[in-house]
Protein backbone atom coordinates (compact mmCIF):
# COMPACT_ATOMS: atom_id res chain seq x y z
CA UNK A 1 0.00 0.00 0.00
CA UNK A 2 1.20 3.55 -0.59
CA UNK A 3 2.55 4.92 3.56
CA UNK A 4 -0.13 6.87 5.04
CA UNK A 5 3.01 8.73 5.74
CA UNK A 6 3.08 9.67 1.94
CA UNK A 7 -0.70 10.38 1.57
CA UNK A 8 -0.43 12.68 4.17
CA UNK A 9 2.55 14.68 3.36
CA UNK A 10 0.29 15.10 -0.47
CA UNK A 11 -2.54 15.91 1.81
CA UNK A 12 0.18 18.80 3.35
CA UNK A 13 1.58 19.37 -0.12
CA UNK A 14 -2.02 20.16 -1.77
CA UNK A 15 -3.57 22.00 0.78
CA UNK A 16 -5.09 25.14 0.02
CA UNK A 17 -4.79 24.34 -4.02
CA UNK A 18 -7.54 21.09 -3.83
CA UNK A 19 -10.61 21.66 -1.95
CA UNK A 20 -11.49 19.72 0.96
CA UNK A 21 -14.54 18.05 -1.12
CA UNK A 22 -17.88 17.62 1.10
CA UNK A 23 -19.00 14.28 2.62
CA UNK A 24 -23.23 14.45 2.09
CA UNK A 25 -25.41 12.47 3.53
CA UNK A 26 -27.99 10.87 1.33
CA UNK A 27 -30.09 8.95 3.92
CA UNK A 28 -33.04 8.71 1.40
CA UNK A 29 -30.81 6.77 -1.33
CA UNK A 30 -29.41 4.77 1.44
CA UNK A 31 -32.63 3.48 2.50
CA UNK A 32 -33.69 1.96 -0.63
CA UNK A 33 -31.14 -0.89 0.63
CA UNK A 34 -31.04 -0.55 4.35
CA UNK A 35 -27.43 1.44 4.36
CA UNK A 36 -26.81 4.82 6.07
CA UNK A 37 -25.57 6.37 2.58
CA UNK A 38 -23.15 9.41 2.20
CA UNK A 39 -21.08 10.22 -0.31
CA UNK A 40 -17.76 12.08 -0.60
CA UNK A 41 -18.40 14.24 -3.25
CA UNK A 42 -15.05 14.42 -5.47
CA UNK A 43 -17.66 16.03 -8.80
CA UNK A 44 -16.82 19.64 -6.87
CA UNK A 45 -13.38 19.06 -6.63
CA UNK A 46 -10.98 21.03 -8.69
CA UNK A 47 -11.31 20.51 -12.39
CA UNK A 48 -14.61 18.63 -11.65
CA UNK A 49 -12.72 15.03 -10.45
CA UNK A 50 -10.46 13.32 -8.01
CA UNK A 51 -7.94 13.43 -10.37
CA UNK A 52 -6.25 16.91 -9.44
CA UNK A 53 -5.84 15.78 -6.35
CA UNK A 54 -2.48 13.12 -7.81
CA UNK A 55 -1.66 15.34 -10.90
CA UNK A 56 -1.06 18.06 -8.49
CA UNK A 57 1.26 15.86 -5.73
CA UNK A 58 3.16 14.46 -8.81
CA UNK A 59 3.56 17.76 -10.57
CA UNK A 60 4.69 19.59 -7.16
CA UNK A 61 7.02 17.18 -6.67
CA UNK A 62 8.67 17.24 -9.40
CA UNK A 63 12.30 18.76 -9.84
CA UNK A 64 12.58 21.84 -11.56
CA UNK A 65 14.58 20.51 -14.56
CA UNK A 66 11.40 17.86 -15.21
CA UNK A 67 9.01 20.32 -15.01
CA UNK A 68 10.88 23.15 -17.25
CA UNK A 69 10.65 20.14 -19.94
CA UNK A 70 7.14 20.03 -20.31
CA UNK A 71 4.95 17.85 -18.76
CA UNK A 72 3.13 14.47 -21.36
CA UNK A 73 0.00 12.41 -20.25
CA UNK A 74 -2.48 10.12 -21.85
CA UNK A 75 -6.63 10.02 -20.58
CA UNK A 76 -9.87 10.10 -22.08
CA UNK A 77 -10.60 13.56 -19.88
CA UNK A 78 -9.99 13.57 -16.04
CA UNK A 79 -6.50 12.91 -15.73
CA UNK A 80 -5.89 15.20 -19.10
CA UNK A 81 -7.42 18.29 -17.33
CA UNK A 82 -6.13 17.47 -14.06
CA UNK A 83 -2.33 17.54 -15.43
CA UNK A 84 -3.34 20.58 -17.58
CA UNK A 85 -4.77 22.63 -14.68
CA UNK A 86 -1.97 21.30 -12.02
CA UNK A 87 0.87 22.53 -15.10
CA UNK A 88 -1.05 25.77 -14.89
CA UNK A 89 -0.27 25.95 -11.11
CA UNK A 90 3.15 25.12 -11.51
CA UNK A 91 3.69 27.43 -14.42
CA UNK A 92 4.71 25.02 -17.06
CA UNK A 93 3.59 23.44 -20.15
CA UNK A 94 1.41 20.25 -20.88
CA UNK A 95 0.62 17.72 -23.63
CA UNK A 96 -1.95 15.75 -23.72
CA UNK A 97 -2.81 12.38 -25.30
CA UNK A 98 -6.59 11.83 -26.07
CA UNK A 99 -8.71 9.45 -28.03
CA UNK A 100 -10.93 10.59 -31.01
CA UNK A 101 -13.92 9.88 -28.89
CA UNK A 102 -13.37 12.03 -25.73
CA UNK A 103 -16.08 13.48 -24.63
CA UNK A 104 -16.73 17.12 -26.03
CA UNK A 105 -16.96 18.92 -21.98
CA UNK A 106 -13.42 17.06 -21.49
CA UNK A 107 -12.05 18.21 -24.49
CA UNK A 108 -13.16 21.35 -23.67
CA UNK A 109 -11.72 21.62 -20.25
CA UNK A 110 -8.25 20.60 -21.43
CA UNK A 111 -8.32 23.04 -23.63
CA UNK A 112 -9.06 25.77 -21.04
CA UNK A 113 -6.00 24.95 -18.94
CA UNK A 114 -3.87 25.86 -21.73
CA UNK A 115 -2.72 22.39 -22.33
CA UNK A 116 -2.22 20.85 -26.10
CA UNK A 117 -4.32 18.13 -27.17
CA UNK A 118 -2.60 15.56 -29.30
CA UNK A 119 -5.82 13.01 -30.96
CA UNK A 120 -5.34 9.30 -31.37
CA UNK A 121 -7.63 7.12 -32.83
CA UNK A 122 -7.44 3.74 -31.06
CA UNK A 123 -7.79 3.56 -27.77
CA UNK A 124 -5.95 0.12 -27.55
CA UNK A 125 -3.04 1.91 -28.54
CA UNK A 126 -2.71 5.05 -26.49
CA UNK A 127 0.09 4.67 -24.61
CA UNK A 128 1.80 3.41 -27.81
CA UNK A 129 1.12 6.95 -28.60
CA UNK A 130 2.12 8.73 -25.60
CA UNK A 131 5.32 7.01 -25.63
CA UNK A 132 5.71 8.55 -29.36
CA UNK A 133 5.03 11.70 -28.38
CA UNK A 134 7.32 11.81 -24.96
CA UNK A 135 10.53 10.49 -26.78
CA UNK A 136 9.98 12.68 -29.57
CA UNK A 137 9.73 15.74 -27.23
CA UNK A 138 11.41 14.77 -24.65
CA UNK A 139 8.63 15.24 -22.17
CA UNK A 140 7.76 14.53 -18.40
CA UNK A 141 5.18 11.91 -17.97
CA UNK A 142 2.11 12.45 -15.21
CA UNK A 143 1.15 8.39 -15.13
CA UNK A 144 -2.44 8.94 -15.35
CA UNK A 145 -3.02 5.75 -12.35
CA UNK A 146 0.56 3.90 -11.93
CA UNK A 147 2.42 6.13 -10.10
CA UNK A 148 2.55 5.57 -6.15
CA UNK A 149 3.07 10.10 -5.84
CA UNK A 150 -0.35 10.31 -8.04
CA UNK A 151 -1.93 7.45 -6.12
CA UNK A 152 -0.93 9.06 -2.21
CA UNK A 153 -2.62 12.36 -3.58
CA UNK A 154 -5.93 10.43 -4.74
CA UNK A 155 -5.30 8.54 -1.30
CA UNK A 156 -5.85 12.15 0.27
CA UNK A 157 -9.89 11.91 -0.12
CA UNK A 158 -9.55 8.47 2.09
CA UNK A 159 -7.82 10.89 4.52
CA UNK A 160 -10.66 12.91 4.66
CA UNK A 161 -13.51 9.95 4.39
CA UNK A 162 -11.92 8.50 8.16
CA UNK A 163 -11.88 12.21 9.08
CA UNK A 164 -14.96 13.18 9.10
CA UNK A 165 -16.28 9.72 9.36
CA UNK A 166 -14.23 7.83 11.94
CA UNK A 167 -17.30 5.05 12.27
CA UNK A 168 -17.18 4.11 8.64
CA UNK A 169 -17.43 0.54 7.53
CA UNK A 170 -17.52 0.32 4.27
CA UNK A 171 -16.23 2.44 1.13
CA UNK A 172 -17.19 2.05 -2.37
CA UNK A 173 -14.68 2.84 -5.12
CA UNK A 174 -14.98 3.07 -8.88
CA UNK A 175 -12.08 1.24 -11.04
CA UNK A 176 -10.96 2.06 -14.41
CA UNK A 177 -6.89 2.53 -13.73
CA UNK A 178 -7.16 1.59 -10.29
CA UNK A 179 -5.46 5.03 -8.98
CA UNK A 180 -8.25 5.96 -6.73
CA UNK A 181 -9.21 2.62 -5.73
CA UNK A 182 -5.28 2.18 -4.76
CA UNK A 183 -4.79 5.56 -2.98
CA UNK A 184 -8.73 5.41 -0.93
CA UNK A 185 -7.38 1.57 0.19
CA UNK A 186 -4.24 2.44 1.12
CA UNK A 187 -5.74 5.57 3.43
CA UNK A 188 -8.36 3.47 4.69
CA UNK A 189 -6.94 0.07 5.16
CA UNK A 190 -4.08 1.56 7.37
CA UNK A 191 -6.15 4.04 9.38
CA UNK A 192 -9.33 1.78 9.57
CA UNK A 193 -8.01 -2.02 8.98
CA UNK A 194 -11.65 -3.25 9.63
CA UNK A 195 -13.40 -0.99 7.01
CA UNK A 196 -14.32 -3.32 3.61
CA UNK A 197 -13.46 -1.45 1.02
CA UNK A 198 -15.47 -2.54 -2.56
CA UNK A 199 -14.23 -1.42 -5.82
CA UNK A 200 -16.51 -1.32 -8.94
CA UNK A 201 -15.96 -2.35 -12.62
CA UNK A 202 -17.96 -2.27 -15.50
CA UNK A 203 -19.98 -5.83 -16.02
CA UNK A 204 -19.04 -5.26 -19.55
CA UNK A 205 -15.72 -4.64 -19.46
CA UNK A 206 -13.88 -5.31 -16.22
CA UNK A 207 -9.94 -4.75 -15.92
CA UNK A 208 -9.47 -5.72 -12.60
CA UNK A 209 -10.66 -8.99 -11.83
CA UNK A 210 -9.21 -10.10 -15.19
CA UNK A 211 -5.93 -8.90 -14.01
CA UNK A 212 -6.13 -10.32 -10.70
CA UNK A 213 -6.59 -13.62 -11.56
CA UNK A 214 -3.81 -13.02 -14.58
CA UNK A 215 -1.10 -11.85 -11.71
CA UNK A 216 -0.28 -9.00 -13.84
CA UNK A 217 -1.82 -6.32 -15.82
CA UNK A 218 -3.45 -7.29 -18.95
CA UNK A 219 -5.04 -5.64 -21.72
CA UNK A 220 -8.52 -5.76 -21.56
CA UNK A 221 -11.60 -4.86 -24.26
CA UNK A 222 -13.69 -1.61 -22.83
CA UNK A 223 -16.91 -0.90 -23.82
CA UNK A 224 -18.77 1.58 -25.02
CA UNK A 225 -20.25 3.36 -22.16
CA UNK A 226 -21.14 6.31 -20.03
CA UNK A 227 -18.52 5.54 -17.61
CA UNK A 228 -15.51 7.16 -20.01
CA UNK A 229 -13.42 7.54 -17.26
CA UNK A 230 -13.55 3.75 -16.31
CA UNK A 231 -12.00 2.83 -19.74
CA UNK A 232 -8.33 2.90 -19.57
CA UNK A 233 -6.85 -0.17 -21.40
CA UNK A 234 -5.93 -1.80 -18.37
CA UNK A 235 -5.27 -1.89 -14.50
CA UNK A 236 -2.03 -0.60 -12.78
CA UNK A 237 0.73 -2.87 -11.32
CA UNK A 238 1.13 -0.50 -8.11
CA UNK A 239 -2.85 -0.56 -7.59
CA UNK A 240 -3.21 -4.27 -8.68
CA UNK A 241 -1.16 -5.18 -5.74
CA UNK A 242 -2.50 -2.90 -3.42
CA UNK A 243 -5.81 -4.36 -4.87
CA UNK A 244 -4.30 -7.82 -3.81
CA UNK A 245 -3.79 -6.58 -0.15
CA UNK A 246 -6.71 -3.97 0.74
CA UNK A 247 -9.73 -4.33 -1.48
CA UNK A 248 -12.35 -6.98 0.32
CA UNK A 249 -14.76 -7.59 -2.53
CA UNK A 250 -14.60 -6.59 -6.24
CA UNK A 251 -18.73 -6.22 -7.62
CA UNK A 252 -19.74 -4.93 -11.55
CA UNK A 253 -22.37 -2.36 -12.34
CA UNK A 254 -24.43 -2.33 -15.75
CA UNK A 255 -24.92 0.27 -18.12
CA UNK A 256 -28.76 0.57 -16.94
CA UNK A 257 -27.50 0.80 -12.99
CA UNK A 258 -25.41 3.34 -13.94
CA UNK A 259 -27.74 5.23 -15.97
CA UNK A 260 -29.87 5.15 -12.64
CA UNK A 261 -27.37 5.99 -10.66
CA UNK A 262 -26.91 9.17 -12.12
CA UNK A 263 -30.34 9.78 -12.49
CA UNK A 264 -30.84 9.46 -9.08
CA UNK A 265 -28.08 11.11 -7.91
CA UNK A 266 -29.58 14.48 -10.30
CA UNK A 267 -33.25 14.38 -8.99
CA UNK A 268 -32.63 13.21 -5.13
CA UNK A 269 -28.88 14.15 -4.19
CA UNK A 270 -28.93 17.16 -6.81
CA UNK A 271 -26.09 16.66 -8.34
CA UNK A 272 -25.03 15.77 -11.93
CA UNK A 273 -22.23 13.60 -12.46
CA UNK A 274 -20.43 11.76 -15.02
CA UNK A 275 -20.79 7.28 -15.41
CA UNK A 276 -17.69 6.56 -13.53
CA UNK A 277 -18.97 9.61 -10.69
CA UNK A 278 -22.05 7.33 -10.45
CA UNK A 279 -20.77 3.88 -10.76
CA UNK A 280 -19.51 3.41 -6.58
CA UNK A 281 -23.45 4.73 -6.02
CA UNK A 282 -25.31 2.60 -8.33
CA UNK A 283 -23.62 -0.50 -6.89
CA UNK A 284 -25.00 0.66 -3.65
CA UNK A 285 -28.31 1.19 -4.51
CA UNK A 286 -28.39 -2.14 -6.63
CA UNK A 287 -27.77 -3.99 -3.50
CA UNK A 288 -24.32 -5.14 -4.17
CA UNK A 289 -21.54 -3.38 -2.00
CA UNK A 290 -21.84 -6.75 0.66
CA UNK A 291 -23.09 -4.03 3.32
CA UNK A 292 -25.01 -5.14 5.97
CA UNK A 293 -28.50 -3.16 7.29
CA UNK A 294 -27.80 -0.45 8.87
CA UNK A 295 -23.87 0.03 8.08
CA UNK A 296 -22.55 3.57 7.40
CA UNK A 297 -21.30 3.16 3.73
CA UNK A 298 -19.24 5.83 2.33
CA UNK A 299 -19.64 5.78 -1.83
CA UNK A 300 -16.77 7.84 -3.95
CA UNK A 301 -18.80 9.96 -6.39
CA UNK A 302 -15.38 10.58 -9.02
CA UNK A 303 -16.23 12.96 -10.79
CA UNK A 304 -18.80 15.49 -12.48
CA UNK A 305 -17.85 15.96 -16.25
CA UNK A 306 -20.42 15.08 -17.92
CA UNK A 307 -21.31 15.91 -21.77
CA UNK A 308 -25.00 17.44 -21.44
CA UNK A 309 -25.97 15.86 -24.36
CA UNK A 310 -25.50 12.64 -22.37
CA UNK A 311 -27.07 14.02 -19.28
CA UNK A 312 -30.17 14.86 -21.76
CA UNK A 313 -30.64 11.81 -22.74
CA UNK A 314 -30.69 9.82 -19.20
CA UNK A 315 -34.42 10.77 -18.98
Amino acid sequence: MIPIDAIRAADERTRGKVHRTPLLSASGLGARTGVRLSLKCESFQKTGSFKARGALNKVLSLSDEDRARGLVTVSAGNHAAAVAWAAGIAGCAAVVVMPDGAPRSKIEAVRSYGAEIVFHADRATLFDKLNEVREARGLTFVHPFDDPTVLAGAGTAGLEIVAEKPDVQVVVVPVGGGGLLGGVASAVKQLKPAVRVVAVELADGPGLRPALEAGKPIPVKRPDTLADGMTPPFVGALPLEIAREAVDEIVTVTEDEIREGIRLLMTRAKLVVEGAGAAATAAVLAGKSGAPEGALVVALVSGGNIDLAKLAGIG
